[in-house]
């Protein structure tokens, strides 16, 4: 008999992480890029194959016409310009294709063959529902730009990106549980920390969507000030009643993104100097020091981003430095948990 979650679901599961990292890679280009509405009918099979010859690409076009975004911000465009935006947002969609057939045809190939654990399989399945809920976020987010509004909602932004970032989180840690079945006792105050680190870093992705949906990164192009030499600009409460400015109103939307990135840095820099005198194996200290090498470096990128007022590169960069940043938390957390 084959032993149980063996070296090839280990292999399975961490080409699901790095498809899911490229998946968020063009989810990124596709947002940043403004690409994610020009696909706007839904077709879960036939719209794995983009239009080809001159006549289909004229029909998709005139399609496209149709809708909120073209007759806002696109009326200038020609048929080579849709074809540029149209290719991002077919290429996120094959991945997510992509992504759903290598989770679930090996998944049933190794379910079959008697390679995995009753625990995998309850965790793989988990998974598997995540995976769809996330393809039914994106589609439910692309929905809300082709009725009224020529953008989607931030609030469907937001929690298609942040659902795949849980989704490789949690696909990591059942990885890692198969890498490393044996553990050293676990550290109840550093482990806590972590935790209190992954929450506050899932709420400021939450909120790097809603800076996305509502462009609330062309605002305040200044730091550590935002306009006018003001730390909490006072664009940022206009709306009443005032808790909606920091869920609608993208100037407090981006002064709460500005001020949870000096609280994900703190609490790395509180568990960077907790466990400097602790004795870590290797594993552990790694983790740690790997979390403090990336948290500076996403904070600088965000600085950068701000300052520049979001281009690709910059805006592309500092994306997947979140989805970095939330890999080696998780990372950290499994060698600090029992």
């Amino acid at each position: 008999m084959r032993k149980k979650d063996n070296k090839r679901v280990i292999y399975w599961l961490l080409t699901g992480c790095l498809l899911l990292f490229i998946m968020v890679m063009v989810g990124g280009i596709t947002r940043l890029t403004d690409s994610g509405l020009s696909m706007s009918n839904y077709k879960l099979i036939g719209g794995t194959i983009p239009p080809i010859t001159d006549a289909e690409w004229q029909e998709a076009f005139e399609f496209y016409k149709q809708f909120p975004e073209y007759k806002a911000y696109n009326t200038h465009f020609e048929l080579a310009d849709f074809k540029a935006i149209y290719f991002w947002e077919w290429f996120h969609r094959v991945l997510g294709r992509l992504i759903g057939l290598v989770f679930i045809i090996p998944f049933l190939y190794f379910l079959f063959t008697k390679q995995l654990s009753k625990k995998t399989i309850q965790k793989c399945i988990g998974l598997l529902v995540l995976g769809a809920f996330q393809g039914f976020l994106g589609w439910y987010m692309v929905k809300s730009g082709l009725v009224d509004q020529p953008d989607v909602s931030h609030f469907r932004l937001a929690a298609h990106l942040t659902t795949a970032f849980i989704t490789f989180g949690l696909t990591l840690w059942v990885a890692l549980d198969l890498i490393y079945p044996q553990r050293r006792g676990p550290n109840k105050p550093i482990k806590n920390w972590l935790i209190i680190g992954i929450v506050i870093l899932l709420i400021q992705i939450i909120y790097g969507g809603f800076v996305a949906g509502l462009k609330a990164g062309l605002l305040h192009n200044h730091w550590p000030m935002m306009n006018e030499g003001q730390f909490m600009h006072h664009t940022v409460y206009l709306l009443e009643p005032f808790y909606k400015n920091f869920i609608e109103n993208p100037s407090g939307i981006q002064f709460i993104h500005r001020t949870l990135a000096y609280a994900v840095v703190l609490v790395i820099l509180i568990i960077w100097y907790k466990t400097r005198k602790m004795n870590l194996e290797a594993q552990q200290n790694i983790a740690i020091n790997t979390l403090l090498i990336l948290v500076i470096f996403q904070f600088i990128l965000g600085v950068l981003t701000i300052i520049h007022k979001v281009p690709l590169a910059l805006g592309l960069a500092h994306q997947l430095g979140a989805f970095l940043l939330i890999s080696s938390m998780t990372f950290a957390l499994h060698r600090f948990s029992k």
